[in-house]
């Protein structure tokens, strides 16, 4: 994380969960985030379904990573909104007007529902939250400003899309999408919704893939973490470059040897006629 800090000098980190998945929590988001902290660099926390299960539960864990510096979505609890940390964040363009939006969601964890075991998925007032906010810049923008949205567990509409080969995509699909059985309609409301260009995931720790859906950007990061790259052999992290006053982004993976793969603009060139 620090080599690939010093050398991509970003200007915001997102974490897309599954970051600490022990006790003591404290001691290892303290470790964690002093390499943002250190280098004064704004960050985004995101949970995962793993982050939750050490000596820390969710809201705790909310309220502790929310004190501290350079975090972005400090809100802990948006009230009436299922899980924590979600957060609509402007990115300011040189004019000092917001020229993008960031979207961090909290996926959850697992369904508490009989008869919707495995991977939870977002609820309604989360899809409604996210469609009233999207509407919202919408009606104080005279155009939908371009958005990502960054979250843990995959949607439904990750394996629909690579399973089409019609789709044009980079990177690998190292491991089976592990996304919920229930499809409560998040990606639909950021279709309709215009504004949503990519969104990034982490949850399947070996896939590193960015896959085209609807002119939307379906992507992963690459796995930090050391030890758990079994498949895909070597840790990196995506890196993601905004582009003002346009609908578009450069990303690719950074690999722990410096190494850069898999880079696109995005979104994909038109196809011929």
């Amino acid at each position: 994380m620090e080599e690939t800090l010093d050398a991509e000098k970003p200007d915001l980190i997102v974490y897309t969960g599954d970051v600490v998945t022990r006790s003591p929590n404290k001691k290892g988001w303290d470790e964690v985030l002093q390499v943002a902290i250190a280098r004064r660099i704004p960050y985004v926390v995101t949970f995962g379904n793993h982050d939750d299960e050490g000596d820390l539960k969710r809201e705790a864990l909310a309220e502790y990573v929310a004190t501290k510096p350079y975090l972005v979505n400090k809100e802990v609890k948006i009230p009436g909104v299922s899980g924590y940390l979600n957060a609509a964040l402007t990115v300011e363009g040189t004019n000092g007007k917001p020229g993008a939006i960031i979207y961090a969601l909290d996926s959850r964890a697992y369904s508490s529902y009989p008869w919707g075991k495995g991977y939870d998925w977002f609820a309604h007032d989360q899809v409604s939250w996210f469609r009233n906010t999207s509407a919202s810049f919408a009606g104080t923008h005279r155009e939908a400003l371009p958005a990502l949205a960054f979250f843990h567990i995959p949607l439904p509409e990750y394996k629909l899309a690579f399973d089409d080969l019609g789709n044009r995509r980079t990177g690998v699909r190292y491991e089976k999408e592990c996304p919920p059985d229930v499809n409560s309609g998040m990606f639909l409301s950021m279709l309709e919704a215009g504004d949503v260009m990519g969104m990034f995931v982490g949850h399947d720790h070996t896939n590193d893939y960015l896959v085209e859906y609807y002119d939307i950007a379906l992507a992963y990061g690459a796995c930090t973490r050391g030890g758990e790259n079994y498949k895909r052999g070597k840790s990196g992290a995506r890196v993601i470059e905004l582009t003002q006053g346009k609908r578009q982004f450069h990303t690719y993976i950074r690999e722990l040897d410096g190494q850069k793969v898999y880079g696109v603009d995005f979104p994909f060139p038109k196809k011929k006629k």
